[in-house]
């Protein structure tokens, strides 16, 4: 049965305070707006640790809005609701205090430094997080980084970039991984290649929440979808419904 989430901000949920928070991640009822834009209404969900959850949604749903709330991003502005990651009140904290406290978000551009090599990226991200993979772990993981790690890192092609914006994450202390947009623009053969990554990642444990636009991609790859819609959540459940549940797909998604 697909489960439809409705009437979000009822004030019937309980608050995941930190005595009684029972997930490893947690959003409860957050607000956040653009300016006066109002974009992020009132999203609710658990992961739990070591789950892969695809977050769906069509063209302006909300998706990039959530994860950049989550990652404490100066926009768009949390306004009301609250974010727990492993009992680490989220929502109390700026970005850099989130990201220390083990929130990654890799974003849709990647933001792949200028001027610096493969591995000059990857060690700038270790300098604050020296806690995190090693850098030759990180190597095991991404070959194709090994053999580049003397070049410059914006000369590599959209999908070595997108190996070293996941490695980049890695190199620091993480507990979340956010993916936003991974098979954007990459070519069948490269998206195949960022898929195993991702399902290495799944299977090192690493909790992870991916926004993905090609949905059936996403969906071979997760454990759990939520779906938004107008900034609000509209269906929690197993990836597999969304995959067989063609008019679901068609409602909420267009595939």
């Amino acid at each position: 049965m697909i489960e439809t989430i409705e009437n979000q901000t009822s004030g019937k949920q309980e608050n995941p305070t930190a005595k009684n928070f029972p997930a490893f991640f947690s959003c409860w009822d957050i607000h956040a707006y653009y300016g006066e834009s109002y974009i992020v209404q009132g999203v609710s969900f658990d992961v739990r640790e070591g789950e892969v959850v695809a977050l769906l949604g069509r063209n302006g749903a909300g998706k990039t809005s959530t994860l950049r709330t989550i990652a404490r991003t100066a926009d768009p502005q949390l306004k009301r609701g609250e974010m727990w990651l492993d009992h680490q009140a989220l929502h109390e904290m700026p970005s850099h205090k989130a990201a220390q406290s083990g929130v990654a978000l890799v974003p849709e551009d990647r933001r792949i430094i200028p001027g610096l090599t493969v591995e000059e990226n990857l060690k700038l991200a270790q300098i604050a997080e020296p806690c995190g993979w090693a850098i030759e772990r990180i190597y095991e993981y991404f070959p194709r980084l090994a053999e580049r790690r003397t070049q410059e890192g914006i000369t590599l092609s959209g999908g070595e970039q997108q190996m070293l914006a996941f490695a980049r994450a890695l190199a620091r202390d993480i507990k979340l991984l956010m993916l936003d947009e991974p098979f954007e623009g990459l070519a069948p053969l490269i998206r195949n290649e960022i898929s195993k990554i991702v399902l290495d990642i799944k299977n090192l444990g690493i909790t992870t929440i991916i926004v993905e636009q090609d949905a059936m991609a996403v969906l071979k790859l997760a454990d759990r979808a939520i779906i938004l819609d107008m900034g609000k959540v509209v269906f929690n459940g197993a990836a597999e419904e969304v995959r067989t549940n063609k008019e679901l797909r068609e409602q909420y998604l267009a595939v």
